[in-house]
């Protein structure tokens, strides 16, 4: 017996996310005809499709029942974003940008998954209706379209639980409000201020308005996409910049809701988080040990670098070993330097880091820290276990015991996830790619960082993917970007049988 699905909700909850879609498609209009791209009627048509789309759904399934469970919650996530990835791809096609709908849904499904990988070669040669378009896919996937959403679900009389539980399954319960639809606004509120603020100061430090508002979105999402070819190589003239993309990359990093505690005063809830100090502490440890090697072996740091007089200081070293560890671990993606000509040692560490991940709360990609170190306590716990077999030991976190149910669940996630790197590395090699571009892409897809190793390298793209590399990369962002379980429960059949 089949579960009983419905449908009409799940499809009344796409017509929401669509017709938001096509809201914001709008503002890409609008930049088109300030900037005069010759594009505006192609975003225009493409924002007008998916808006009647959008509203068609709306009216037809406004009667639905607003009750939704956590088989509906899984499944409007899931889908929400192949529905948002599918209309979020028409500004490619319909401006012509892309041909191909294999490489337009990478494209968009590499914006909204906040990953950063492209298929472009010459990025800054698109309209510049199309460069915002892009970057506001990464802004709206940063925080999760679905969270938005929950934001605005009583204006229909649903509640939000269900999807916010789906949407971020990972370990953290922290809350701000008892309200999930509260939650989610102070969430947004945060994230937009502090997208403006970045906005200001990088034009501030010398960027246009434009590009700087399109890195703000870029990076407050941890995405990576950049107006420019060279990424933030572009500006390594000008450290300013670059110091303040790497402030707000190491903040998007972070828990959101340590953003919200500072905000209001609580800096004793920052001071006695032990992610955000292991978060820092790795940081710190990586950038230091990349540093030595850097200085040790005299290398170049910024070995794409637009403007070599600045290579040798050790300020250069300092400010490239730093910003590609950030990048990295936050799975931001954003490029001052091509960090796989440095030696082959700088190399392997970057490709561990891939692994990571920033905090849990944050719009990272990764594993996340906190896992990591639950992990590491639970083995610890394991070893003391042998010695004091009668003892009875739990795993702590910020003071508090940590259930076993949530040990097993980070245990079991990263099974799945070491399953899911090697299924995806193998899909690649059967492609006919080396074993370092198949590691690396994979690595890179999964945990939504953008660049990677080989031929997918920081100074590459992905435009060289054929078409079922192409299929098969996307579903391994979105099955990073939704933390496995998400997409994975969709596979097993008593997901669809009647309890």
């Amino acid at each position: 017996m089949f579960y009983k699905l419905n449908y009409k909700v799940i499809l009344q909850l796409f017509g929401v996310l669509l017709t938001f879609n096509g809201g914001l498609m709008l503002l890409s209009v609008l930049v088109s005809a300030l900037v005069k791209d010759q594009a505006t009627s192609s975003l225009a048509m493409a924002s007008l499709v998916v808006l009647i789309l959008g509203a068609s759904l709306l009216i037809i399934f406004r009667q639905a029942q607003p009750q939704i469970q956590k088989r509906e919650g899984y499944l409007v996530v899931s889908f929400g974003w192949l529905a948002m990835t599918l209309t979020g791809m028409l500004p490619y096609l319909f401006t012509g940008s892309v041909t191909s709908i294999s490489q337009a849904f990478f494209e968009t499904m590499s914006g909204y998954t906040t990953t950063g990988a492209t298929i472009f070669s010459d990025i800054e040669s698109l309209p510049a209706g199309l460069l915002f378009w892009r970057s506001t896919t990464h802004w709206i996937g940063g925080m999760g379209i679905i969270v938005l959403t929950i934001a605005i679900l009583p204006i229909l009389g649903i509640g939000g639980m269900q999807l916010f539980a789906a949407e971020v399954p990972g370990p953290n319960s922290d809350k701000l409000h008892p309200r999930i639809t509260d939650t989610a606004k102070r969430l947004w509120l945060l994230y937009l201020g502090y997208t403006l603020a970045e906005t200001l100061l990088l034009t501030f430090a010398g960027m246009s308005f434009f590009d700087a508002l399109n890195h703000a979105m870029s990076t407050l999402s941890t995405g990576g996409f950049s107006t420019k070819n060279d990424s933030i190589a572009h500006w390594n003239d000008q450290p300013l910049i670059q110091y303040i993309i790497l402030f707000f990359m190491m903040i998007a990093g972070t828990n959101f809701v340590l953003s919200y505690f500072a905000f209001t005063g609580n800096f004793k809830k920052i001071i006695q988080d032990i992610e955000f100090k292991y978060y820092l502490w790795f940081i710190g440890v990586f950038t230091l040990f990349v540093m030595i090697v850097l200085v040790a072996k005299n290398i170049d740091a910024g070995s794409i670098e637009t403007h070599p007089q600045s290579l040798g200081s050790l300020e250069s070293k300092f400010r490239h070993a730093l910003f590609q560890v950030v990048a990295v671990i936050t799975t931001t993606g954003f490029v001052t330097a091509d960090f796989t000509s440095w030696m082959p040692l700088l190399t392997l560490l970057f490709f561990g880091l891939m692994f990571v991940g920033g905090s849990a709360g944050s719009t990272s990609g990764g594993i996340k820290v906190v896992r990591h170190l639950l992990m590491i306590k639970s083995g610890i716990l394991e070893f003391k276990r042998a010695l004091h077999p009668n003892a009875i030991l739990q795993v702590r976190y910020n003071s508090r015991l940590v259930s076993d149910s949530i040990v097993q669940n980070i245990l079991g996630f990263f099974i799945l996830y070491l399953l899911s790197f090697i299924i995806g590395t193998i899909g690649f090699a059967l492609l006919g790619y080396d074993f370092e571009s198949s590691v690396g892409v994979a690595a890179s897809s999964l945990g939504n960082v953008g660049p990677a190793l080989g031929v997918f390298g920081p100074e590459e793209n992905y435009a060289a993917l054929p078409i079922a590399g192409l299929w098969w990369s996307s579903f391994l962002m979105l099955l990073g970007r939704l933390e496995l379980f998400t997409v994975l429960i969709l596979l097993a059949p008593f997901f669809w049988r009647k309890n």
